[in-house]
């Protein structure tokens, strides 16, 4: 993961030489030293809620299923806070054993030397290679030719619906699932059918002030046309203009005041599924425990292949080696050992709605009984990541860039052309900064 967007060149520096007292506290925690017995190894993550608590179970886990390795976690806050910390550690060459990071922010790191590249070779002498995670997935972890991250899930952007709102709208098939649509607008039409049913919106959609809202439906809509937004370093945004205005303007048509309200905000918008109040939700596959608690009849699927290409917006929590410069081979293979032990036992983490990206896990027989999860588990092989580029990803200020220059399309039907061209401004202006994090300037992509 990059360091955040607001983590300026003489911030990062001041971190880097702040790391060394960091660092100590890593370097110096109990099991630092290698030897006979049990060691301990550090884990830094960002997970809290629902999610940090499903961790906790899974680390609990294995550590009491071998003698090998005892795991202590540490968790920060989410976001800035997290990496900002862990960029200081990895900076002073000492940092945690292993941390988790947004495979979309790993990119902007490794041309630092803030992390440490996994051997393929000593992953897959523990059942962990490329036949074992779907092709996009895998393929995420690497920058150039080595590998930087190994991803525990892939937490994609989906389509949840009320299976009694859309029965009693006549849009599920006779195995009770929501009818395939192909073409935004076969898309509308169902939507509309529900909207005569639902008692608010057919569609609960909050945006207002989150750009990471709008990013995520934009560019998996956008992908569907089969493109990829193209962003050198030192050069000018690739987009397709024409696909990015008719993205945008879809958007814009959802939000018409029947389908799905004009003004609606995230909590608002889970608030009107988790009551009922309407027919469908998109979201991240994060908020299945929330309506499960809730208790409505629901389902969810991948969202409608709507431009003809099968694309679902995602990024995937992963795990790391961050810098240290004296690494310990014998804590370094109880790591590897760790991570293996962490994605075999991976199903308490499908359990809360993520899609374990290890293929066995996926494949079994109890993750097919695993209603609503299997029904969305093909967004897996369709997965799309940010763009990549040393200020994208997950917590970053780009998507709040995307949000602050589209949401007056969505919010009052300004002009989505004009839109995107203050979207490609803004990333152009980005693009000619170099990376804080690779102060030699060798990274490329």
């Amino acid at each position: 993961m990059t360091p955040p967007l607001d983590l300026s060149r003489r911030q990062f520096l001041a971190a880097a030489s702040a790391a060394a007292g960091t660092a100590l506290l890593a370097g110096c925690a109990p099991g630092a030293v290698s030897g006979s017995g049990t060691q301990t190894l550090q884990f830094w993550h960002l997970l809290s809620g629902g999610d940090g608590v499903t961790m906790s179970a899974l680390l609990d886990k294995v550590n009491h299923a071998q003698d090998a390795y005892r795991i202590r976690p540490t968790v920060l806050a989410w976001g800035t806070p997290y990496y900002t910390k862990l960029a200081m550690a990895g900076a002073g060459g000492r940092a945690p054993d292993v941390a988790i990071m947004h495979a979309t922010r790993v990119p902007g790191w490794a041309p630092g030397g803030l992390l440490d590249s996994w051997d393929v070779d000593r992953l897959a002498e523990l059942g962990v290679d490329e036949s074992t995670f779907p092709g996009p997935i895998w393929q995420k972890g690497f920058a150039g030719d080595r590998l930087f991250s190994v991803a525990l899930d892939a937490h994609p952007f989906v389509l949840m619906y009320n299976t009694d709102v859309c029965d009693a709208a006549g849009q599920l098939d006779s195995d009770g699932a929501l009818m395939p649509t192909s073409s935004p607008e076969e898309f509308l039409d169902q939507l509309r059918a529900v909207a005569g049913i639902a008692e608010g919106h057919a569609l609960s959609y909050g945006y207002l002030g989150d750009g990471a809202q709008m990013w995520r439906l934009f560019y998996g809509l956008y992908a569907q046309h089969g493109l990829e937004i193209e962003l050198p370093a030192g050069g000018r945004m690739g987009i397709d203009k024409d696909a990015a205005v008719e993205t945008l303007a879809y958007m814009q048509s959802l939000l018409d005041g029947e389908i799905a309200a004009a003004q609606n905000d995230y909590g608002s918008a889970i608030a009107e599924f988790a009551t009922g109040k309407s027919g469908m939700l998109m979201t991240g596959v994060w908020e299945l425990r929330t309506m499960l608690s809730a208790g409505i009849p629901f389902d969810a699927t991948m969202i409608p292949t709507l431009y003809g290409t099968p694309a679902v917006y995602a990024d995937s929590h992963s795990f790391v080696l961050p810098h240290q410069a004296r690494a310990d081979e014998h804590r370094r293979d109880l790591t590897y050992q760790f991570v293996a032990d962490m994605l075999k036992g991976s199903f308490g983490w499908a359990e809360a709605g993520h899609i374990p990206a290890y293929l066995p896990v996926t494949s079994s027989p109890e993750y097919a009984d695993l209603i609503p999860q299997a029904h969305y588990a093909a967004a897996a092989e369709h997965v799309v990541y940010d763009p990549t580029a040393w200020f994208t990803g997950s917590g970053s200020n780009f998507q709040g860039e995307f949000g602050a220059a589209v949401q007056g399309v969505l919010l009052s039907g300004d002009d989505p052309a004009a839109a995107i061209d203050r979207f490609e401004r803004r990333v152009n202006t980005l693009l000619a900064q170099p990376n804080p994090a690779d102060p030699e300037g060798t990274s490329k992509s």
